[in-house]
């Protein structure tokens, strides 16, 4: 059964088009690793919540939009094997794949407020 990572980000609204080309670097790494899918959608029509909402889990400003994202994979296993090598490029800088470097692709958005997990699919349509 597919598995999926999803993510919500605030993102200056001033770095867009950073943030359309870090990911259009950046998420060729995660289909190389056997993701099936990458989505990375920009805030449109995002309600501000009476209780919580997507810009409070984030902790968006005013002058910042809200990102939702998520990575398809064939399986959990997939999935697994893929998170421990990225984590394997992080912990070594000798094996950091150029796409994932800070330095060459530096993340236009504060990570420390990235809302991330995994997901098994209960239902999906069509199928």
């Amino acid at each position: 059964m597919s598995y999926v990572d999803g993510f919500v980000i605030a993102v200056p609204a001033a770095n867009k088009q950073a943030f359309i080309d870090h990911a259009r670097v950046g998420d060729g790494v995660f289909m190389d690793l056997g993701a099936t899918r990458v989505v990375e959608c920009w805030e449109d029509d995002v309600p501000d919540g009476t209780v919580t909402d997507f810009r409070r889990a984030v902790q968006a400003t005013a002058d910042e939009k809200v990102v939702f994202s998520w990575i398809e994979w064939p399986d959990k296993a997939t999935r697994d094997a893929a998170m421990a090598k990225m984590m394997e490029m992080m912990s070594d800088p000798s094996k950091v794949d150029p796409r994932m470097d800070p330095a060459k692709n530096p993340m236009p958005f504060d990570g420390k407020r990235l809302v991330f997990g995994g997901f098994a699919p209960v239902v999906s349509l069509p199928d």
